[in-house]
């Protein structure tokens, strides 16, 4: 197949732009200079994406999702910052990925194989993770960190610079200000810890018993009434032998804007 039948004739490629020769663009979509599309990637129609933007192979980017372009801050003076988006991630209608800016790496990422739903929004700087999912309309303020395997319900929405750690699930219209620690269920209005997130985990092939451990941590970080230093201590001494553990003392220890409790 040859590239007048990859590239349809409505689309605008930027002559500064690097696609891989197999890389397919639907109709009036606008491709901008300094933007890079890996081998296998299928971009719909009237998507717009704007560089300094390398976006790896494997992509499927759905209508109308903008990709790349500035920074939603006030204090961004159009420096130059970047957006990098792995490898196999599914976006979906009207997503909107932002890039960096200068006030923190100057880059926004985006990990592999997450699927992010219509309307969806990654906003400047933040930090994804891969195999994560975001359900329709749910957001990520600026310099959000999202570790692997997490799923926002739809409308969830997390505030600037909060954390949210590996297998978590956060429950639909859920305002986030604080981080979120591991393998945590949270929900409700205002959204509280409520557990494990039990079923996640038997998906990912957790055992019985690590899924036992975690919830006995829950319990020690939740419900047995210690500070956060004393259950850290507590949760530091189990991972020895509990190795699932790791994750949240690890996350206490560089969390920032203190565990949603």
């Amino acid at each position: 197949m040859n590239e007048s039948e990859l590239i349809h004739p409505s689309a605008i490629i930027s002559a500064e732009a690097a696609l891989a020769e197999d890389v397919r663009i639907g109709p009036y979509t606008v491709i901008g200079p300094n933007v890079q599309i890996d081998a296998g990637c299928d971009i719909g129609s009237h998507c717009v994406i704007k560089g300094p933007t390398i976006i790896g192979c494997n992509n499927r980017i759905y209508p109308f999702a903008s990709i790349g372009d500035d920074p939603q801050d006030k204090k961004y003076a159009g420096e130059e910052t970047r957006l990098e988006i792995g490898a196999g991630n599914t976006i979906r209608e009207y997503c909107t990925i932002n890039r960096g800016t200068r006030g923190d790496e100057g880059i926004t990422r985006l990990g592999d194989n997450n699927w992010l739903m219509a309307y969806t929004h990654v906003a400047h700087d933040c930090q994804l993770g891969s195999y994560i999912i975001m359900a329709n309309g749910s957001t990520l303020g600026g310099h959000v960190h999202v570790d692997d395997y997490v799923m926002f319900s739809a409308f969830a929405a997390i505030h600037q610079f909060c954390r949210v750690g590996a297998h978590s699930l956060v429950g639909a219209y859920g305002g986030i200000m604080q981080d979120i620690p591991p393998y945590l269920l949270v929900f409700g209005q205002p959204p509280t810890p409520r557990g494990i997130n039990s079923e996640g985990l038997k998906r990912r092939d957790f055992s019985s018993e690590q899924i036992k451990n975690l919830k006995a941590a829950y319990r020690l970080l939740y419900r047995k009434g210690l500070s956060l230093a004393e259950a850290r201590e507590q949760l530091a001494d189990l991972a020895g032998e509990q190795p699932e553990l790791r994750k949240f003392v690890e996350f206490i220890d560089r969390s920032e804007r203190g565990l949603i409790r």
